[in-house]
């Protein structure tokens, strides 16, 4: 078997005229980088919309639980303790308990009510997390009829070493997206969890083409009535480009990840315990390729597939190849996605000549393109080859 360590994707995505990912004065967002400054897709921005979409190839689709990112998830366990019969006032209590006691921090605990149980930051749990603790507390509620007996009694329970292993051992229950992306908590409860994929800010491999879009509001009744002008006047940023984008999937910790394994044992694994996460990267190819993020969709329609994709699969430490755009590409240029691919196949054979060539590529590509030592495949194919390399530890040979 020829088992990848790592698994690395590399894209070229192109939108016109559209504002895929704001900055906090409403403009598009950008990066500095060597000679120029490029638009940018903040790598939070990718990830939110590939765990959030919705089609054949959804994470959602593949059957294995998911999580809840917000700062509610403490009333969230209020309202299903409430559906388990227990009153509002001891569902209440029981929310605050887990926040006094240091489950979550503390974001709401001079408010009341439903803002008393809000935390200061948006964590991810997943379901299995939540609805352990839904029923610990539903148990304790049955011994503890009071307020603060219930309190006190879920204070103790969180701080009892055996229930911390047990809520420890759930982080393998704390959803896919936690598996996929990880999860950082300053809990004294929760673990946190190493991310299994990685993913850098998309950039335009040319200088940013950035534009103020003025714009008019119509009122139509007004309109109705003969008298001219606006309802109001408003501008924003619109911005064009050709975006790379660069994503690493860290096999073994995948594996340890999703199947509660040591990353360390994982190439001596049965192949069933790998199928799972060759699914998940197949699904994960085939969002990275099809599914746009984008503010301002309903004005922009900012949908696009990748003009090309470059799978590589290896042993070998990551590598990006953002360096093949250190100097920025005329804009004016007349075929600029086929020299960004040429510039992209240029980068890796200096590599390889550098390094030598370490490491097994397939690739789609719209233009009659090439690349070094790598063949052409369609997408189903791609993200196939891909899985198979996963689960079965096949050689180029075996999976065309």
């Amino acid at each position: 078997m020829n088992l990848p360590r790592f698994i690395q994707i590399h894209t070229l995505h192109n939108y016109p005229g559209a504002l895929l990912n704001r900055d906090d004065a409403g403009l598009a967002k950008r990066l500095p980088y060597g000679d120029a400054v490029r638009t940018r897709i903040s790598s939070q921005c990718l990830k939110r919309h590939w765990r959030v979409a919705e089609d054949h190839f959804s994470l959602a689709s593949l059957g294995v639980p998911m999580a809840v990112r917000s700062r509610q998830t403490l009333d969230l366990i209020r309202k299903k303790l409430i559906e388990t019969g227990l009153s509002e006032d001891l569902a209440q209590s029981a929310g605050e308990g887990l926040r006094d006691a240091g489950l979550l921090d503390k974001g709401g605990k001079e408010s009341k009510g439903k803002e008393a149980l809000a935390t200061g930051q948006a964590v991810l749990m997943g379901s299995a997390e939540i609805d352990y603790l839904v029923k610990r507390c539903a148990e304790l509620a049955q011994e503890n009829t009071e307020t603060k007996a219930l309190k006190a009694a879920i204070a103790k329970f969180l701080q009892d070493k055996n229930e911390k292993k047990n809520i420890e051992a759930l982080k393998h229950g704390s959803g896919l997206e936690s598996a996929l992306f990880g999860r950082m908590v300053t809990s004294d409860v929760l673990a946190s969890r190493d991310a299994a994929v990685y993913v850098a800010h998309a950039f335009t491999v040319h200088e940013a083409q950035v534009e103020n879009d003025y714009f008019t509001v119509v009122d139509d009744l007004q309109r109705e009535a003969g008298e001219l002008g606006s309802a109001g006047i408003f501008d924003t940023e619109l911005a064009s480009g050709l975006y790379y984008g660069y994503v690493v999937v860290d096999v073994p910790q995948l594996i340890a990840n999703l199947e509660g394994e040591t990353a360390k044992d994982w190439a001596t694994l049965p192949s069933e315990k790998r199928e799972l996460a060759g699914r998940v990267v197949q699904h994960l190819l085939h969002l990275i390729a099809t599914v746009s993020p984008g503010a301002k969709r309903g004005s922009t329609a900012p949908f696009d597939w990748a003009k090309f994709m470059l799978v590589e699969v290896g042993d070998w430490q990551p590598r990006s190849l953002a360096g093949a755009f250190q100097n920025a590409l005329p804009t004016d240029h007349a075929a600029l996605r086929e020299t960004a691919v040429q510039m992209l196949a240029d980068e890796i054979g200096k590599l390889d000549d550098a390094y030598g060539a370490t490491l097994d590529r397939r690739f789609l590509a719209l233009d009659k393109v090439s690349v070094p030592n790598a063949q052409r495949l369609s997408l189903n194919d791609l993200a196939t080859w891909v899985q198979a390399y996963i689960t079965q530890g096949a050689a180029p040979a075996q999976v065309a």
